[in-house]
């Protein structure tokens, strides 16, 4: 089993940045695809960004290109989102998720392995 544990998250001005991280343990981190997601009230989750095993490959939300930064450090078996220019509309529960079937797959919201999730608020 991979376990995947978050923190950053927080309160926040809009405008403001927060940085997230993700600690992964049980497996070798490297031999998965890691992203972010996130739920809203009373919306479904929605991916947010990925990254492939070797950071070759990253991928983001229309709504998130350009403030937010994904990154992973395979020796440290982490990844972490960089949020700058939060908005009031980036309010929510921030999943992380990885799945060795790579960034397509957890960017679906179908990975394999979630954290706890992590809540970000963003006032305006």
């Amino acid at each position: 089993q991979l376990q995947l544990v978050e923190s950053g998250g927080g309160l926040v001005q809009a405008g403001g940045s927060l940085r997230l991280s993700c600690a992964a343990s049980g497996r070798t981190f490297s031999n998965y695809a890691a992203g972010w997601l996130r739920q809203a009230p009373g919306k479904g989750r929605e991916f947010v960004a990925g990254i492939s095993w070797i950071e070759t490959t990253t991928q983001y939300a229309d709504s998130v290109k350009g403030r937010f930064t994904i990154s992973r450090d395979n020796a440290k078996n982490t990844v972490t989102l960089q949020m700058n220019n939060l908005k009031p509309e980036d309010a929510a529960v921030y999943y992380c998720a990885a799945d060795q079937a790579g960034v397509t797959r957890v960017a679906s919201g179908r990975s394999q392995y979630w954290g706890q999730g992590t809540q970000v608020t963003v006032s305006s």
